[in-house]
């Protein structure tokens, strides 16, 4: 089976612009990342920069995130971001660009924490405005915007398959198709999700799949759950999607699941 690495969470020992060569170093083809920048519009510089990363390493970017803010600090997104409109618009041109530049069809728009003080309905209504705009902003490159459900911050209200498939709902009926599911394993597992069943119903829909265990968000096989098992059955049910590597582990020792499970 081939996975990509997310290089936003796996191998950020190395410098950003050093993280695709060392997954291509590691025996992978395909990266993805988070956003890589501290803002919505970086310069040229800053992206040519990203782009070459990408291209010197002879690696695919499979994926990459919209602006999400200051994820340090916990914010989880800008789609439902009462007051950054501007921002998350001007920002897909952006992702756009690069997507065309690298070939990446993928991305993913976290959909923003609960803001105190402001209603969320009028929240919700933002979000659907801005994934219809994401959408068009991609469709034009092929691309599809993931919406992906996210464990351990309370404020983001995508927890479940169903929370995401209710906005999904209002998208594809505003008349964006290419808007799908983010289905990480991890986070649907820990938010108490069915994932078995989620897979019986849905894994033809799936936009992407991202995979940690639990507890610890660790690799594969240091935990509990049945990866192997939800990926393959994934695949049996028509998911053709790639399928992404996305927990926390040291450089060092990455990867060596992988040797013992082709051992």
């Amino acid at each position: 089976m081939t996975y990509t690495v997310n290089c936003s969470i796996l191998l950020t020992e190395l410098p950003l612009l050093e993280r695709a060569a060392a997954a291509k170093a590691a025996g992978f083809d395909g990266v993805e990342f988070w956003w890589p920048f501290a803002t919505a519009v970086p310069a040229g510089s800053e992206i040519d920069a990203f782009i070459a990363s990408i291209k010197d390493a002879g690696v695919t970017l499979e994926g990459l995130n919209f602006f999400a803010g200051d994820m340090p600090a916990g914010d989880r997104g800008l789609v439902s971001w009462v007051g950054r409109e501007s921002e998350f618009l001007d920002n897909i041109d952006v992702v756009a660009a690069i997507g065309e530049a690298t070939g990446c069809k993928a991305f993913n728009a976290l959909y923003g924490n609960r803001q105190p003080g402001i209603d969320g309905q009028a929240q919700d209504k933002l979000a659907v405005t801005n994934l219809v705009a994401a959408a068009k902003g991609v469709e034009r490159i092929g691309g599809t915007v993931l919406l992906e459900p996210v464990s351990g911050t309370e404020a983001y209200p995508l927890k479940t398959s169903a929370d995401a498939f209710f906005v999904l709902q209002k998208v594809h009926a505003a008349g964006a198709a290419n808007v799908k599911l983010l289905a990480d394993f991890y986070h649907l597992a820990v938010n108490g999700d069915d994932v078995a069943a989620l897979i019986e119903g849905h894994a033809h829909e799936f936009g992407h799949i991202q995979i940690a265990d639990d507890p610890g968000r660790g690799a594969p096989g240091t935990g509990t759950l049945p990866l192997g098992q939800w990926v393959t059955r994934s695949r049996d049910l028509g998911y053709a999607g790639g399928v992404a590597l996305e927990y926390k582990a040291a450089a060092a020792e990455a990867f060596t699941w992988l040797i013992r499970q082709s051992a």
